[in-house]
């Protein structure tokens, strides 16, 4: 018996057994952008974001934290971390109120995902930056940090 495959054989049995696998629901699903409507992302205030995304207005809270420099010398560089230890979080956002779009970055949770993300972000000038967490139960939940920017990141 021989078991020696050439590429294009195992190409063939590799893209089977993929196709196999998303049939059964064993592959991760496509991140699909449309989660988060177009009007979110172009929200010029935090009021319509709100309202973009349909969400009340977030509550402040210890459970909800983020972290970041107190000074970013390259705002098109700001490192950040958000985490959540409130039950349930179906999403996390991360907010820069002065930036031309509010909002940066939008990571969907599951029950097999600890809700604790970094990421790094431009910011355009001083800001406050906002952690909010979205609970299933529709809970909005927030924590904030102003962080300075000498050299910005955004067209400055």
């Amino acid at each position: 018996m021989n078991l020696t495959l050439n590429r294009r054989d195992l190409l063939k049995h590799s893209a089977a057994v993929a196709g196999l696998l998303a049939g059964a629901g064993l592959l991760p699903q496509l991140a699909h952008a449309e989660a988060v409507s177009q009007a979110a992302f172009a929200a010029k205030s935090m009021d319509e974001l709100y309202k973009a995304l349909g969400i009340a207005k977030p509550v402040e809270s210890p459970l909800v934290t983020l972290t970041g420099p107190d000074i970013a010398e390259n705002g098109a560089v700001v490192p950040l971390a958000v985490a959540s230890t409130a039950p349930n979080v179906k999403r996390l956002l991360v907010l820069v109120e002065k930036n031309p779009n509010i909002l940066t970055a939008t990571f969907d949770v599951t029950e097999f995902v600890e809700p604790s993300m970094s990421t790094r972000v431009k910011m355009g000038q001083t800001s406050n930056v906002y952690a909010v967490a979205i609970t299933s139960d529709n809970k909005v939940l927030f924590a904030q940090k102003e962080i300075k920017v000498t050299l910005g990141g955004c067209g400055g």
